[in-house]
């Protein structure tokens, strides 16, 4: 079994995805760590030092290496992996997809306060976080609708998770 939990930045995927793996017993990878450990560098320095493009391109083939290395595993996408290429695609017929839903509120909130290092809004005020969060909520809504499970990320309990298997 190949699970994917996709969503924004903060909506809770490396968080629910430790838990969730555990409790289905499958190996819990996070994305973006596995490529900070695969390139020996920090995602923004990738995406400074090579550029957005070139580091969607990394995902994009991290994503296939480790669907074609594992037939079971629990992935923990980057907020973006499912909007480009084929990515939500190739994870929908690769295995089981949830989006995790949170308001934009509660996502702010998340990211004003996280301890991780998020390039793509790093020095931004809550405000100017509030217009990009929500612009870029909306550009990559289409893509997270693909999911073939989209749950309330907010309150999760894992156990309301396990209950799709």
């Amino acid at each position: 079994m190949r699970v994917f939990l996709i969503g924004f930045m903060a909506s809770g995927k490396s968080t629910v995805g430790k838990k969730l793996a555990k409790k289905l017993g499958l190996p819990f990878v996070d994305l973006d760590n596995y490529i900070e450990n695969k390139y020996n560098a920090t995602i923004r320095l990738l995406i400074y030092g090579k550029g957005i493009d070139i580091f969607r391109e990394i995902e994009k083939e991290s994503l296939e290496a480790l669907i074609n290395k594992h037939e079971n595993i629990l992935i923990s996408t980057g907020g973006g992996t499912p909007c480009y290429f084929d990515n939500m695609k190739l994870m929908n017929s690769s295995g089981d997809t949830i989006y995790l839903e949170v308001d934009l509120h509660t996502l702010v909130d998340r990211l004003m306060y996280a301890k991780q290092d998020r390039p793509l809004i790093w020095g931004k005020s809550r405000e100017d976080l509030t217009v990009y969060a929500k612009d870029l909520l909306e550009k990559r809504q289409n893509d997270y609708k693909k999911a073939k499970h989209s749950v309330n990320g907010k309150n999760l309990k894992i156990d309301s998770l396990v209950s799709l298997f």
